[in-house]
């Protein structure tokens, strides 16, 4: 008794968390395999070149700082100038540009009585050759070091602007796939949610451009704008949910049309180009923030998700979704209108998809007819992946979000480690299998018996 129950709390361990497991283990390898060596930049460089001069050189150091051009640049110069002043060194110059702006000053310090106990660079300006040998090239520069800031060593996996790249990369799909992990939890299937990410983004925008005052639009109007894009995609949604329903079409043939149809119009009413006459502002959604650094998108993202979640585990039409994925005629028998369930989700699925629509084109600023392109397939990975078996009745809406970020990973983990694009595909594909492929042994037992599930039955 007691080694069943063991039995049963492992399986159902395994069942709730072992996607999360998998997840982890992947950030461990990507964060291991990326980790190296990095000379900094910016002001938190500045700052550690400046406590290097002052270890080596003592407090009163006189210091010329060389530095790049660009933003981080300055900021690396006034950063160390600030510092060095701050402890009693003298900054005798800040020399900025390329080698040819540097030599002069270098050769005036040089020809100077100036006393220089150290110049300070940014690692890229350290290896010009204008400080190859420089006692050879200014001889009273002679055993005058460049010191360059400390490098560090840490994953690149890890470095905020990578995991930024994560977040932008699994947002639209994370959104795409609540829909869909509903569609196919009843069975279904909706191939057309790329291609509604396309046709939301250019209606949205040609509606902000031809009826909201285009770049004069104010947010009112944009959230206007952008309804009726989701609206439309719903709409789509809708049309799907029909044909499966009442037509008794096969989603696969239905939202696959409905994929063609969404492309010809996206191309059609953008007359194949990008509407990008949309005030800067409306990149507020993507890139504003409301919640101290996270991004609006993420914080959109986990509450969609938490809604979701709540819906699916507590509401009466969470379980008639599970209820007619499970079991369609026995919903049916039990007084489940399955119809109106298979209606809302292809409509959620279609408004969800246009939602991803409004993202993509806030992140870009303009409706592309091209955006979206094989979203649809990486949102059926991600759902699957999640959990979510494609024989419908199983799957969790955290466990679909927890599958968008082990998707976004290997994508973004093989890109940082130098894999092509094309074995990039390999790999993904070989993900998706082996989720199916664990699915149908977990139908088959899982352990008990698996080889024998797939043995014909003896001969009585």
């Amino acid at each position: 008794m007691a080694t069943g129950r063991f039995a049963a709390a492992r399986s159902r361990l395994f069942n709730d968390y072992g996607m999360l497991l998998g997840l982890l283990v992947l950030c461990a390898f990507f964060t291991a395999a990326t980790w190296e060596e990095y000379a900094p930049s910016g002001a938190a460089a500045g700052r550690d070149a400046a406590a290097a001069v002052v270890r080596a050189h003592g407090a009163a150091a006189s210091v010329l700082i060389v530095t790049g051009g660009g933003d981080e640049s300055a900021a690396f110069a006034a950063a160390c100038k600030e510092a060095l002043e701050a402890g009693g060194a003298t900054v005798l110059r800040v020399a900025a540009g390329d080698p040819i702006a540097v030599r002069p000053v270098l050769e005036e310090i040089a020809r100077g009585a100036t006393k220089i106990d150290a110049i300070v660079a940014t690692a890229d300006v350290a290896a010009w050759s204008l400080f190859d040998n420089l006692g050879a090239k200014f001889p009273a520069l002679a055993g005058v070091p460049v010191v360059t800031p400390p490098k560090h060593s840490w994953p690149t996996f890890l470095t905020m602007r990578n995991l930024r790249n994560i977040i932008d990369q699994i947002v639209i799909i994370a959104v795409l796939a609540i829909g869909m992990t509903m569609v196919i939890i009843t069975g279904g299937i909706d191939l057309s949610v790329g291609r509604l990410i396309a046709l939301s983004g250019v209606v949205t925008t040609l509606l902000i451009r031809d009826h909201a005052g285009g770049y004069d639009a104010q947010p009112f109007g944009m959230v206007l704008c952008c309804a009726g894009g989701i609206a439309v995609c719903a709409g789509v949604g809708a049309f799907s949910g029909v044909m499966v329903t009442f037509c008794r079409i096969p989603p696969f043939i239905v939202t696959l049309a409905m994929m063609l149809v969404a492309e010809g119009a996206a191309y059609l009413l953008s007359h194949g180009q990008s509407v990008y006459q949309v005030p800067p502002t409306f990149a507020w959604l993507d890139r504003g923030s409301l919640v101290g650094d996270i991004p609006n998108a993420v914080v959109l993202l986990a509450v969609l998700y938490a809604i979701a979640h709540v819906v699916m585990t507590r509401t009466t039409f969470g379980r008639y979704i599970y209820a007619v994925g499970g079991n369609s005629e026995a919903a049916r028998l039990s007084g489940v209108r399955v119809w109106s369930v298979l209606l809302a989700v292809y409509t959620l699925c279609g408004a969800f998809a246009g939602l991803g629509g409004v993202i993509t084109a806030s992140q870009i600023i303009s409706g592309d007819p091209k955006a979206g392109n094989m979203y649809e397939l990486y949102t059926i990975a991600a759902v699957v992946v999640g959990g979510t078996s494609l024989a419908g009745g199983e799957g969790k809406i955290l466990g679909t979000l927890i599958g968008a970020f082990i998707i976004a990973v290997i994508g973004n983990g093989m890109v940082l480690t130098g894999v092509e694009s094309y074995t990039q595909k390999i790999v993904v594909g070989l993900v998706i299998l082996g989720a199916v492929l664990l699915d149908a042994l977990k139908k088959r037992g899982f352990g008990r018996g698996v080889g024998r599930s797939f043995l014909p039955a003896p001969r009585p």
